[in-house]
């Protein structure tokens, strides 16, 4: 089940760029924890917030935890977004409009 909203899980800038190594494949905490100054606990508790909203999965492999992404829950900030699609589109359509009056086509 889940307890941590998606949103906040990623509010993070770390918690967002351990998604970001994770879309590369699986890792250790000690793995996500080398590009940052921080202690592996530290790393241990964004991993945890991550892992309540259901964005990674925790796997024993011997002695080591490994986490990967499940980038499924991600879809609710995806249909979220889409929602500024039209309002983004027009934006960029008004731009090259401009753009073309100004200097001719392209």
């Amino acid at each position: 089940m889940m307890s941590t909203d998606v949103f906040q899980a990623i509010a993070h800038p770390v918690r967002r760029q351990i998604l970001d190594a994770l879309a590369g494949g699986d890792a250790t905490v000690t793995d996500l924890a080398a590009p940052y100054e921080m202690s592996r606990p530290a790393v241990s508790q964004h991993l945890r917030v991550l892992r309540e909203a259901g964005l990674v999965h925790e796997q024993r492999r011997g002695r080591h935890r490994v986490y990967q992404i499940d980038p499924q829950p991600l879809a609710e900030v995806r249909d979220w977004l889409s929602r500024y699609d039209s309002y983004w589109q027009a934006r960029l359509d008004a731009l090259g409009r401009f753009l073309e009056d100004r200097h001719g086509p392209a």
